[in-house]
């Protein structure tokens, strides 16, 4: 089995093991809990918070779990300021993509399972960096990410049930890219020194990521030459060695117009305007622009000046 499959041309990996580990990724999550290694942040836990790994009531005739990577690309786009050309970054979690959720289904059934009468559901409340480097598809960075051979960190994990028997299992120890050994970029990148000599697990209350992505003020210690992208943080994965090929395969979007920038400095817009820019910026639909209108005002701002 090659574990490796192509969705509109972009590279698709998975790995397989058997229902009964999630027990054991489960003890993981709660060891790392009871040592104080997972934050108490209510952002964070707002969004881990019901992370469970087990069987979902609706499928507990599942047999396997699959660990997939589908590659990803950042975005690059002109925000057109005052005559001034402004080229901004958007990290690839955060943009829509091609190969939709029922397309991935359709190939794990198609060209993996390969035999008609069995069932393959997504699971989201999941722990998916830990299943992805437990099930062999990854190893962590030193940067708390996940990273996978050939594409590196520029890729959406996902997790899939399904009673299909692979008689196969990857299930092995967390590992630690060998790059990251010897290596401090991004510990040295990291603009809130967030990330450790020692482990894997990042501060996350340090974490830029955290504070750029949700709605409110910036902490006052987040110096403003910190933020690097429209949204999130690209800083420890910028520069890695082990993103040197992956980084390079963006994808550009169509500039903004002077209006367009104001309409997102100004946090509001006519409807078309906003609609305009949904389209340009590829960020799922109207309704998540508007809510992230304020979000893009207050981090397009810092980033312009």
């Amino acid at each position: 089995m090659s574990n490796e499959l192509t969705l509109k041309n972009l590279k698709v990996k998975y790995k397989v093991m058997p229902i009964r580990h999630l027990q054991e990724l489960q003890e993981d999550i709660d060891e790392l809990d009871q040592k104080g290694k997972i934050s108490k942040n209510k952002i964070l836990r707002g969004y881990i918070g019901n992370f469970k790994f087990q069987l979902p009531d609706e499928f507990q005739e599942a047999k396997y779990v699959i660990a997939l990577a589908l590659e990803s690309k950042v975005a690059l786009v002109n925000f057109h300021y005052n005559g001034v050309i402004h080229e901004v970054m958007i990290p690839q979690n955060y943009l829509s993509s091609e190969v939709t959720e029922e397309d991935i289904t359709k190939s794990i059934l198609d060209d993996v399972i390969k035999e008609p009468g069995y069932r393959v559901e997504r699971v989201r409340t999941v722990h998916l960096k830990l299943l992805a480097t437990r099930s062999g598809l990854g190893k962590y960075g030193r940067n708390n990410i996940c990273y996978v051979d050939e594409l590196g960190s520029l890729v959406n994990l996902f997790c899939f049930y399904t009673d299909y028997d692979f008689n196969e299992d990857n299930f092995q120890e967390a590992k630690m890219l060998d790059e990251c050994e010897k290596c401090s970029i991004c510990i040295n990148k990291c603009p809130a020194q967030a990330i450790s000599q020692d482990d894997f697990i990042i501060d996350v209350e340090k974490c830029i990521t955290l504070y750029n992505e949700i709605k409110g003020e910036f902490p006052s210690w987040i110096e403003a030459d910190a933020h690097n992208a429209l949204i999130g943080c690209m800083k420890c994965q910028k520069y890695c060695p082990a993103n040197k090929t992956a980084i390079k395969n963006t994808r550009r979007f169509e500039d903004l117009t002077e209006e367009e920038t104001m309409v997102i400095l100004e946090g509001k817009g006519e409807e078309e305007i906003v609609n305009s820019i949904e389209q340009k910026l590829d960020m799922y639909h109207p309704s998540y622009v508007k809510y992230c209108l304020p979000i893009l005002k207050r981090n397009l701002r810092v980033l312009l000046k």
